[in-house]
């Protein structure tokens, strides 16, 4: 009952600021203010503010509060400890995973490698004066 009356007086007082401000022609201000204002006896007319009173007044409530709170610091401390190890799961369950994220060393269906005339045969390297011949090319172009 006091806590509806607080907020139908706020909200009163709100829209006299309102008022007042729409009065000094400061229009979008005085709307904002308006809208500020109808929030409490909005809160009012939909039960809220009595809903929020009986709940800030019940031992049972706090108590749920209270849980909630534990539930929240053990989900928040095994995350802390999962990231910590580096995974989550069971100890069987990482293994299985590290095991197939490692890439095998041969592919089951690979074949040997070609052996052909282009393997015997080194490629060749440009050599550090084709290179700068290349760059020469370019700066004389520029007049460089």
């Amino acid at each position: 009952m006091i806590a509806e009356t607080v907020c139908s007086a706020v909200a009163v007082a709100g829209l006299g600021i309102a008022a007042v401000t729409a009065y000094r022609r400061r229009f979008l201000s005085a709307a904002r203010i308006a809208a500020y204002a109808l929030v409490p006896l909005g809160l009012v007319m939909t039960g809220v503010v009595q809903w929020l009173a009986d709940t800030a007044f019940s031992p049972t409530a706090w108590a749920g509060f209270g849980v909630l709170g534990c539930a929240w610091a053990l989900f928040a401390t095994t995350r802390a400890v999962e990231r910590r190890r580096g995974g989550g799961g069971t100890r069987k369950e990482r293994k299985a995973a590290a095991r197939s994220a490692r890439p095998d060393a041969v592919a089951s269906g690979a074949s040997a490698p070609s052996l052909g005339p282009a393997a015997s045969r080194p490629a060749s390297r440009p050599t550090a004066t084709d290179d700068f011949s290349d760059i020469e090319a370019i700066l004389k172009k520029h007049g460089i």
